[in-house]
């Protein structure tokens, strides 16, 4: 194991029984980062990796050596569908997003990007494609960040301010961030419910923490949704308990992730209309995108008490 992996050590007190007390922009006491995963496109396939991917609809890990087409098809369904019924539904709420979203997938489709750009969302960056990291070389994990900075801003006329694997990092990820220099935060940890500071050789980087707890990959996983009121109550009981807890801990931080091949589906996406009608009637929880959230905690966190 590298010098670097080993000197990424473990913290499990983080702040401890005393966080940090924020209030958000507009005086908001729980900040809900709505991300929107757009991979499709980007996954790998038997025609372009010889191997199919296994997060279609149903999550098989070990598919026949022949073409999988009912999982590109449904990743198809994201791309031609479900990513356009999520949109009329963020459009018609008038919601930012952070849309977390591999340089592949928008390239394959141009007029997601129109849509992000002309609706103000921030881009997360989000891999070159769905690769899996944690097993890749730190030689290909580091051509692969650096094509996919620059397709975004080939593609979108600017480059990402955040970072988020497929599912894991690789034990180099932290460090190829850092080194590149370019980002605001990283979101590849999901160790906490605000952001925070660590020192990496010297380097001081903003980990924005990612949850895989209200997302909807758990319709393919157990313990998971069976139908769209799980999803719905489920985010309900975290959002009411955040703003309650606000009350003595100060602001909190939230974040639900959605997918366009599996929440793009229309009962599912009833679950989440429900969710931001829930958001937008109570009072104290406002939605945020990722950067304006990082750049706030970045531009108050010396004052934070």
């Amino acid at each position: 194991m590298s010098v670097i992996a080993q000197d990424q050590q473990r913290d499990f007190v983080g702040y401890g029984p005393n966080p940090p007390t924020i209030t958000w922009p507009g005086g908001a006491k729980l900040a809900i980062n709505l991300v929107l995963n757009y991979e499709e496109g980007s996954e790998y396939s038997w025609l372009e990796d010889g191997r199919n991917d296994n997060w279609g609809e149903y999550n098989i890990p070990n598919s026949p050596p022949v073409r999988d087409l009912g999982t590109e098809t449904h990743f198809e369904y994201g791309s031609r569908a479900g990513i356009w019924r999520l949109a009329r539904l963020f459009d018609r709420y008038a919601i930012p997003v952070t849309v977390s979203a591999c340089a592949v997938a928008l390239q394959k489709n141009p007029a997601v990007v129109d849509w992000m750009n002309a609706r103000g969302h921030d881009l997360l960056g989000h891999g070159l494609r769905w690769s899996e990291y944690s097993t890749m070389s730190r030689e290909d994990e580091e051509r692969q960040l650096h094509e996919a900075i620059a397709l975004y801003a080939q593609l979108t006329g600017r480059r990402p301010m955040g970072w988020n694997c497929r599912s894991f990092p690789s034990v180099n990820t932290r460090d190829l961030i850092v080194r590149e220099g370019g980002f605001l935060y990283y979101s590849d940890p999901c160790n906490d419910d605000l952001p925070y500071f660590v020192d990496h050789q010297g380097t001081r980087l903003l980990v924005v923490p990612y949850s895989k707890t209200l997302n909807d990959s758990r319709y393919l996983i157990a313990p998971g949704y069976s139908n769209p009121r799980d999803f719905a109550e489920d985010c309900r009981s975290a959002i009411d308990y955040m703003v309650g807890e606000a009350d003595e801990t100060g602001g909190r931080m939230l974040t639900i992730g959605v997918h366009a091949r599996w929440m793009g589906q229309p009962n599912r996406a009833s679950g989440l209309r429900e969710v931001i009608e829930h958001v937008l009637r109570t009072p104290g929880a406002a939605f945020m995108r990722r950067e304006d959230i990082a750049r706030h905690w970045a531009d108050n966190h010396e004052r934070l008490t």
